[in-house]
């Protein structure tokens, strides 16, 4: 399937944007260090990273969210009376939109699995 230029574009983006959200599990929440082992809380918080990556919660979502968002900016092309080139140009538009919004409701999600975890295991998160 050839794609067309405008749509060659949105996906630059995207994958920039797919790649960029991906550290959802990776990050590393500000913690009260006072009196806390930090080998300990280093090793505590690898395996609260790893549960967070186990959910796999950020790549599904964004696939979701791209494909509704090129749906809907398919139809909304269709409805403005848009041409072939214009309905691509809205699906690839939805499509981008979409992914963001679900990359990011994924990377909210790893992001609260880790502090959710270090929370369990006795560490103060501050933010």
């Amino acid at each position: 399937m050839k794609l067309h230029q405008p749509t060659k574009l949105y996906l630059v983006p995207l994958t920039a944007l797919l790649l960029a959200a991906c550290a959802g599990a990776d990050v590393r929440p500000i913690v009260d260090m006072k009196g806390v082992n930090e080998a300990r809380y280093e090793k505590d918080l690898a395996e609260c990273q790893n549960y967070a990556k186990e959910a796999n919660g950020m790549g599904g979502t964004a696939a979701k969210g791209a494909g509704a968002g090129a749906v809907v900016g398919g139809l909304l092309g269709l409805v403005t009376g848009g041409n072939t080139t214009g309905i691509v140009q809205a699906a690839g538009a939805g499509a981008v939109i979409g992914a963001a919004g679900g990359a990011y409701q994924g990377n909210e999600s790893q992001e609260a699995i880790v502090k959710k975890c270090l929370v369990g295991r006795g560490y103060k998160v501050l933010n």
